[in-house]
C-alpha cells in the first residue's frame, strides 16, 4: 500500500513548531555544554563524580551535597535539573529534560534509566510538549526503566526493573511492568538496631 491508497493524514514534520522551544539558553551556550558533557559527564573513562558535578553545577543545575553521579550519564539541559543531597544516579541513566527534573533527597536513579520530560502533539501538528518530572525523597527507580512528562513518583516508593511510569505513583507504593501498574505493596520501613 502506498501514501496515495490511503486518506490518513500525515503531520508535515518540516512545518512542527517549537523546535528549539526547550532550550532556555542561547546556541552558543548548548553548544559548549554538548562538548563539555560529551568531555566529562558521559565520557566512561572519566571517573570522578566530583567533576561530573561540579560540569553540571557550572552549566546550571542545582545538585545538593554528597551526590554521586556515574559515568555515561546523560542531561539534555543542566539548568533544568534539580537533586537534593544524597542521590545516587547509576551508570548510563538520561535526563532528556527539556522541562524540569526534580530530585529529592535520597533518590536512586539505576542504571540505564530514561527520564523525559518531552512529547509532542501527535494528533495536530507534532508541537513540543513539556511536563516536568518530580522525584520525592527515598524514591528509587530501578535499572532501565522510563519515567515520562508530568509524572510524579511519591516518596519512598519503588519502581521495579523495565517499568514504563506514564502517570503519579503515590507514596510508598510499587509498580512494575509496561505500562507500571501498582503491586499492591508498600514500603515498610525496617526499624534501627543498635
Amino acid at each position: 500500500m502506498t501514501d496515495k491508497d490511503d486518506e490518513t493524514p500525515v503531520i508535515p514534520l518540516r512545518e512542527a513548531p517549537g523546535e528549539r522551544a526547550a532550550w532556555g539558553r542561547s546556541p552558543l551556550v548548548i553548544a559548549a555544554w554538548m562538548l563539555v558533557e560529551w568531555l566529562l559527564v558521559t565520557n566512561a573513562i572519566q571517573p570522578s563524580s566530583r567533576i561530573r558535578v561540579a560540569a553540571l553545577r557550572a552549566f546550571g543545575a542545582t545538585i545538593g551535597d554528597g551526590v554521586i553521579f556515574r559515568q555515561r550519564t546523560r542531561v539534555k539541559f543542566p539548568w533544568n535539573l534539580e537533586v537534593g543531597d544524597d542521590c545516587w544516579i547509576g551508570e548510563g541513566v538520561w535526563f532528556h529534560n527539556q522541562d524540569r527534573v526534580v530530585l529529592g533527597h535520597d533518590v536512586v536513579i539505576s542504571q540505564e534509566t530514561f527520564i523525559t520530560t518531552g512529547s509532542h502533539a501527535h494528533r495536530r501538528n507534532m508541537a513540543l510538549i513539556t511536563r516536568p518530572v518530580v522525584i520525592e525523597p527515598g524514591a528509587w527507580v530501578t535499572s532501565r526503566c522510563i519515567v515520562t512528562g508530568g509524572v510524579t513518583l511519591g516518596r519512598s516508593c519503588l519502581v521495579s526493573p523495565g517499568a514504563v511510569v506514564m502517570k503519579d505513583v503515590p507514596a510508598g507504593r510499587i509498580v512494575a511492568g509496561n505500562p507500571g501498574q501498582d503491586a499492591g505493596a508498600r514500603f515498610q520501613p525496617q526499624p534501627k538496631r543498635g
